[in-house]
């Protein structure tokens, strides 16, 4: 990883551009020949001056991005509209050019997909959650308008973190964890395999580097192997096939990085045991010969048990048809076949974007195409009555979530998150059925409503005109993002008055689990300013929100707790820097000096660094070590190497005293690690944590070693308090089993 920036010439930068030009018109005319490559040059011209003098961090001009990523449109067959709109698709954001000026020069329908790529840059937020999650409603709500705003964003997101070794590491573990969890699950959502795939494996490249690298250098030492047996398999099935005169194109492959990731998480092995490294796909002309291709292929190799899915007859919801299956060859090693039809690969590797076409600036739309995309609907309606981190969470759970398909009684197929019961599958159906619901039967037989359905159920609703409706329990039992919406709408309307009672009794709790008391709600000042902050104008309405269910009551008290200690730093104020000009005098008279934030006795204009082996950070206990030409050094007092040293009388003489002075610096770099069972997920979940809590991440390294997961993490805090915060947190995710400070 580098993040060097080059210093271009003139003639180098022209080169560059004119360079990334030709690429561009090259993929054009390769792929979708009918565009009119003179609007395009316009477009890019355009680009090129409201771009000039911006460069990207590698130090390139910043209009090679653009061109990229009209690539990569191009690439994936879009139409004239979004090449152009490609192209321009951050002169909103990061320059003086205006939605009217775009859609002056290249019509209307390029200038609203390009407002609704640009982020909310102009708005201020109170945190990160706010802002990420206007930026997805917005992303969303212009999706669900044009589809080719979100199809542009990929590409946008793909070049991006291509290029992301240029960014500073912060920057990479932000980028990457963002991808990780909204842009490779939206992919996946629109059937775009072949850029999710791409866009999973360059994450993991920065969110686990160890274990990237372990990956990658596992297949390069067992490439030649590899190769041998792909290449034997794929020239034995396609002379079987030839033999059986279906016309057919075989194609191997080495399964992604991120996929043989989950697959050691998943089952728990090492590298070396991970048998079905590779792949095969059959692209055959018809429906009927996929089946055909299927009965030659179990008759040349032996399939494994439950390993068989047809995704033709039962299509994804994103529009993936395919028919899997997994054999075992004749050297004992297992891999996994493909057979579709040339217009399902397409779509396999393209999604949305193999087959919607646009016309005289007409979405083109398929019979059926609506309902592929209702999640985007689905999602748009869950953020009504939603705050900030709820949304972002659920939109998160809704993307990464596997899908179970169970049918109606007429045999109508539903498609619902794994861990599913009979309340999601109510609501799927209309809210309606949802709120008037009694009981469930699950295959002909009564089941409760915390029963988690399975592929190829029957599922049956029974409803009552004079149901109570849903109770606040539902919520817990849902696994859709849309149920609990639509219940807590329900709950928002018919119970307020339950909701107001419900929601002053578990805010009260919470105000007491945070140290403080309903007092505090006599202070009309903190009232009024923890409410406008939480965007209610009264007491009653934060307590409703909060009792059905649209508020959660950690948020409220915690946004009461940072007003009254607002309110009372401010009340303070003098107080305080009177103790601090008492300190200084105290420190003045001591002969102490203060260097990086730590009081050093009787030395003067000496060098502080902090060890490594325990990085202290103000709050903890610390000694001073006088090393041999390189300063003082400051360890914690419960340092293994400070106790050791102690045994050393030579040793022992070294030692100072040195305190944390009254003001130390805005952060100090300390680190961490994490054991914890070793399962699919947990390095994603641990980034979420720290992700949540705004930590600023200086590396994350995880590798896995006899059955454990063990993360070290070096991030920077302002004190002992925000790292213990952090490890608490962090000790709330499923498998942690230890967390020690300091790298073990």
């Amino acid at each position: 990883m580098s993040d060097e920036k080059k210093t271009y010439t003139p003639q180098e930068d022209y080169a560059l551009i004119e360079g990334a030009y030709r690429s561009l018109a090259d993929a054009i005319l390769e792929h979708n020949p009918g565009i009119d490559l003179g609007r395009v040059r316009s477009a890019f011209e355009y680009a090129d001056r409201a771009h000039s003098g911006q460069r990207r961090q590698q130090g390139t001009p910043y209009v090679t991005h653009v061109i990229a990523a009209a690539q990569i449109c191009a690439e994936m067959r879009l139409d004239e509209d979004s090449i152009v709109a490609a192209l321009l698709h951050d002169t909103i954001e990061d320059t003086p050019i205006t939605h009217e000026d775009i859609a002056r020069s290249f019509g209307s329908n390029v200038a609203d997909i390009v407002e609704g790529v640009t982020k909310l840059t102009r708005v201020q937020f109170t945190n990160r959650e706010d802002e990420q999650m206007e930026n997805l409603r917005k992303m969303l709500m212009a999706m669900a308008k044009d589809i080719r705003v979100i199809l542009i964003k990929l590409a946008d997101r793909l070049h991006n973190m291509r290029t992301l070794d240029y960014m500073k590491e912060e920057k990479r573990l932000q980028k990457s964890l963002e991808t990780m969890e909204i842009y490779a699950p939206i992919a996946h959502r629109l059937g775009m395999q072949k850029v999710k795939l791409e866009l999973e494996d360059l994450a993991l490249k920065y969110l686990d580097p160890v274990g990237y690298t372990d990956i990658m250098n596992f297949l390069s030492e067992q490439c030649i192997a590899l190769d041998k047996f792909m290449s034997g398999v794929q020239k034995g099935i396609l002379r079987r096939l030839k033999d059986a005169g279906i016309e057919s194109s075989v194609q191997s492959r080495i399964k992604h990085t991120y996929s043989i990731y989950r697959k050691m998480y998943t089952q728990k092995r090492e590298l070396t045991e991970i048998m079905d490294l590779c792949a095969f796909r059959v692209i055959v002309d018809s429906l009927s010969d996929c089946y055909n291709v299927l009965g030659q292929i179990h008759d040349m190799y032996r399939p494994i048990p439950g390993r068989f899915k047809d995704y033709v007859a039962t299509p994804k919801p994103n529009g993936y048809q395919s028919v899997h299956t997994t054999v075992i060859g004749e050297e004992g090693i297992p891999f996994e076949v493909q057979i579709r039809t040339w217009e399902m690969h397409q779509v396999a590797e393209y999604g949305v974007a193999a087959h919607w076409k646009y016309k005289n600036g007409d979405q083109g739309l398929k019979s059926g195409d609506e309902e592929k995309f209702a999640w985007v609907r689905r999602l748009l309606e869950a953020q009504q009555d939603s705050d900030a981190t709820d949304f972002v969470h659920e939109l998160k759970m809704d993307m990464f979530d596997d899908e179970v398909f169970v049918f109606t009684p007429n045999g109508d197929v539903i498609n619902l998150p794994a861990g599913a019961t009979p309340i999601d599958f109510a609501y799927n159906i209309h809210s309606a059925v949802g709120n008037t619901m009694t009981g469930a039967k699950v295959n002909g037989r009564i089941v409760p409503f915390d029963h988690v359905l399975n592929n190829g159920d029957i599922v049956t609703i029974i409803t009552s005109k004079n149901a109570p409706g849903p109770s606040r329990d539902w919520i817990k039992l849902c696994a859709s993002n849309s149920a609990r919406t639509k219940i807590r709408q329900w709950l928002k309307k018919e119970k307020r008055e339950e909701n107001v009672q419900q929601g002053r009794e578990m805010f009260e709790s919470e105000l007491r689990r945070v140290g403080l008391t309903a007092a505090y709600l006599n202070d009309e000042d903190v009232v009024a300013a923890a409410l406008k902050r939480l965007s209610f104008t009264q007491l009653d309405d934060m307590y409703a929100a909060i009792g059905y269910g649209g508020l959660t009551s950690t948020r409220a008290a915690n946004r009461f707790k940072d007003e009254i200690a607002k309110q009372a730093r401010s009340a303070s104020h003098k107080s305080v820097i009177d103790k601090l000009n008492e300190a200084a005098e105290r420190r003045s008279s001591r002969s102490v000096k203060a260097m990086q934030g730590v009081l050093v006795e009787g030395i003067d204009n000496c060098l502080i660094r902090f060890s490594r082996c325990c990085t202290p950070v103000p709050g903890d206990g610390i000694v001073g070590f006088i090393t041999r030409g390189e300063g003082i050094s400051i360890h914690r007092t419960d340092c293994p190497n400070y106790l050791n040293a102690l045994k050393n009388e030579e040793e022992s003489r070294r030692w100072i005293a040195v305190d944390w002075a009254e003001r130390t610096l805005e952060a100090y770099v300390t680190s961490f690690t994490i054991s914890a069972d070793d399962r699919n997920g947990f390095v994603m979940d641990v980034a979420t944590v720290l992700n949540t809590l705004n930590a600023k991440v200086r590396t994350l390294n995880a590798r896995s070693h006899g059955g454990k997961a063990i993360l070290n993490v070096t991030v920077e805090v302002k004190n002992l308090t925000a790292l213990n915060q952090i490890i608490a947190r962090l000790r709330g995710v499923r498998g942690v089993i230890d967390i020690q400070r300091g790298n073990t």
